[in-house]
C-alpha cells in the first residue's frame, strides 16, 4: 500500500472558489484521486477537485515559514 499525505476527507461545508491549472496538475490530480481511492478502499471515485482543499491545508500545515510568520502577526506589537 502507498502511504500518501491525505488520508480520507472530511465531509465539511464549502466555500466556493474557482481556481484554473495547469493541465499537467489536473492530470497529477486525477492520478493521486485514482490512488487514494483504492488505497482507502472507498466504493466511489475521489473527485480530484475535492484534493485540493486538503492538499493546501497540508502544505500550509507544514510550512514552518508560514507558522512562525503567522504567529508573529497574532502578537500585538510593542508599545
Amino acid at each position: 500500500m502507498t502511504k500518501l499525505k491525505l488520508g480520507p476527507l472530511e465531509d465539511d461545508k464549502p466555500v466556493k472558489l474557482t481556481v484554473e491549472l495547469p493541465a499537467a496538475v489536473f492530470k497529477d490530480l486525477k492520478s493521486y484521486a485514482e490512488i487514494l481511492t483504492r488505497n482507502g478502499g472507498a466504493t466511489t471515485p475521489t473527485e480530484p477537485a475535492k484534493l485540493i482543499a486538503p492538499m493546501i491545508e497540508r502544505f500550509m500545515a507544514t510550512d514552518r515559514a508560514f507558522a512562525k510568520a503567522r504567529r508573529n502577526a497574532a502578537q500585538p506589537a510593542p508599545g
